[in-house]
């Protein structure tokens, strides 16, 4: 009997989990089912792109895990009931079931409006496919002079600031941040922003609340009123709400508590991965919620689930930063070298050779995802039945 791996999600950490198990595992022993809601890949590091009119590389699903033995199930999740390992979901055909032996969470996160009054009404987000073509669309009929303001100035602010101005230089764009520009970068990152932004012409509002947002303006802690046509809202993530309701350990956050394997502290046949995970990096400080902590607690989690089946010997995917890769347009980039525990250092490539390296780690991420099998690894075997290959939640990992 086929052990059932269901994976829910299959963002960059879902479609990589799901991938990398069918290259680990024989298809024989194992049922991998992969469940999304779209049946193509959204390259979300680039959704600032399309947001601006340019057109992303198609990825269907269905040619890129033909023949992998992963299973692609187009459906929306409802629901989860760890106890008795089943999935609600909605497609449509309308409302099904799905058992499984082993979970693995992978549902993300999607913009987070902080509560601010008016945001959810007005303001746009580039955090999913839709809301980027909304923008897009948005933008598009935007006249000439016309005010647009992003808000919040973590990397996505800034990638999003620079390529609207970079593409609609005719436009009046202008960035909110809380802090100062760029202010855990170095200080040769922090120069390279504020050099590339003023070229740009992006206005930069620094140590800038919003505490409002109307169709027309928004409104700052100060009571200042900046116009703003379009207001383009990043201020972070929020996770994906389901994992709240399913009985799991979850964090005031709704992220999942897991261990070190990325395994449910609480359920031991439930793995969480990407930005629906608590996972702790060096220095025991949680990673933050992007690309680049999201692809190793995938790797991490395949490899773990693989062990545990086939008797092997647990991996430990070092899960730590190297640098942070901010586009700031398509000619402009920065690359800042962080701390493993993600703290920037002195170092920093900018410019064009920055540029291209960050668009070598976006093509390389969705060749990843796109082409499970082509880096090959050994396919072992399931040994023993899941209640034998599965450790008690308290085990050490």
């Amino acid at each position: 009997m086929q052990h059932r791996i269901v994976v829910l999600g299959a963002g960059y950490t879902g479609a990589i989990t799901a991938g990398r198990l069918a290259r680990r595992l024989r298809p024989e022993d194992v049922a991998i089912t992969l469940v999304n809601a779209e049946p193509d890949f959204v390259e979300r590091v680039r959704l600032h792109q399309l947001a601006t009119g340019q057109d992303l590389t198609p990825r269907p699903f269905g040619e890129m895990f033909a023949g992998t033995g992963v299973r692609l199930r187009l459906a929306r999740v409802t629901g989860v009931d760890v106890d008795r390992r089943t999935v609600a979901v909605t497609d449509a055909d309308g409302a099904g079931e799905l058992e499984y032996d082993t979970l693995v969470y992978a549902l993300g996160s999607g913009w987070n409006d902080l509560g601010v009054p008016g945001a959810a009404e007005h303001a746009h987000e580039i955090a999913g496919r839709a809301g980027a073509l909304r923008l897009r669309e948005r933008l598009a009929g935007l006249a000439a002079g016309q005010p647009v303001v992003v808000v919040g100035g973590g990397l996505t602010g800034l990638e999003a600031a620079a390529e609207i101005a970079e593409a609609r230089p005719d436009l009046d764009v202008a960035l909110a941040a809380r802090g100062g520009l760029g202010d855990w970068l170095s200080a040769k990152g922090r120069a390279h922003v504020r050099k590339v932004f003023a070229g740009l012409g992006v206005t930069v509002h620094e140590h800038t609340a919003v505490t409002a947002v109307a169709a027309d303006h928004v409104t700052t802690a100060d009571g200042a009123s900046v116009p703003a046509a379009v207001t383009v809202w990043t201020t972070g993530f929020a996770v994906h709400p389901i994992a709240r309701a399913t009985g799991l350990e979850v964090t005031g956050t709704g992220q999942i508590v897991v261990d070190r394997s990325m395994r449910s502290v609480s359920h031991p046949d439930v793995y969480a991965v990407g930005d629906a995970a608590l996972a702790m990096g060096p220095g025991d400080k949680p990673l933050r919620m992007s690309c680049a902590s999201g692809v190793p607690t995938a790797w991490q989690a395949a490899d773990a689930i693989a062990a545990r089946l086939t008797g092997g010997k647990l991996p430990k995917v070092p899960l730590r930063y190297f640098n942070q890769c901010i586009s700031l347009g398509r000619k402009e980039g920065l690359i800042q070298y962080v701390s493993a525990d993600d703290r920037a250092v002195r170092a920093a490539l900018t410019g064009r050779i920055a540029a291209v390296y960050k668009e070598l780690v976006c093509k390389g991420a969705a060749w990843g995802v796109a082409n499970p099998l082509l880096v090959p690894a050994p396919r072992r075997r399931v040994v023993r039945e899941r209640a034998d290959a599965v450790a008690p939640a308290n085990a050490p990992a």
